[in-house]
């Protein structure tokens, strides 16, 4: 089976949120809703030596997903190529899922009474296209394919960085795919659970947080 994900080169990111804008967009994610959250992460450290970086926050596409086990109605579901979907006819807005997820990425959709979340536009995807928010980004910072293809996109970006540069999220057994590159040389990866809202207001920075 595939294991399609995304990559994404942090070293690249300007954090201008254009694929957060197209996952919208293309998706009709609704008002408060995001499929791919961009946060940004700093700046930190001390003046004039400061770090920041922009992070990406969508479906993990984990290998053991944890969504996959406590769907009581098998919406949440693997396709034949590897990716991680809901069936939204099939969804009953338990947010069992919601609760399963690791990383707080699937949203509910109050609306429709579903949950929903980054699906690699797979409308798209299986046309050959690119998902929206790779297709959008102006700094060629996301990459999209199948992991175990050393000619995809998303190997290709792997192989040209650094593994010492390569992170992902905090593996609890669930085997996340997704990918990030980030150099030393533009700032210190700092893990998702030590990072904590600078302030109440929504979308502020991010900070590491103090021990």
């Amino acid at each position: 089976m595939s294991r399609y994900c995304l990559v994404t080169d942090l070293d690249k990111c300007i954090g201008c949120h254009a694929c957060e804008v197209a996952c919208k967009n293309e998706n009709d994610v609704a008002l408060g809703v995001y499929w791919n959250h961009l946060i940004q992460v700093g700046p930190h450290g001390t003046f004039p030596e400061l770090e920041q970086y922009w992070l990406s926050l969508q479906c993990q596409q984990c290998e053991n997903a944890p969504c996959l086990e406590v769907c009581p109605t098998g919406a949440t579901y693997r396709d034949e190529q590897g990716r991680i979907l809901v069936d939204e006819a099939s969804c009953i807005g338990c947010k069992q899922c919601m609760d399963a997820c690791p990383y707080g990425v699937r949203s509910y959709d109050a609306q429709k009474s579903v949950v929903q979340k980054c699906s690699m536009c797979s409308h798209l995807t299986d046309k050959g296209e690119d998902p929206a928010c790779v297709a959008a980004c102006c700094a060629n910072a996301r990459f999209w394919g199948d992991l175990d293809d050393p000619d995809s996109d998303v190997s290709q970006a792997l192989a040209s960085a650094d593994e010492a540069a390569i992170h992902s999220l905090a593996d609890s057994g669930n085997a996340p795919l997704t990918r990030y590159i980030l150099s030393e040389k533009v700032a210190q990866w700092i893990p998702l659970e030590e990072l904590a809202p600078a302030s109440d207001t929504t979308g502020a920075p991010y900070f590491k947080v103090s021990k």
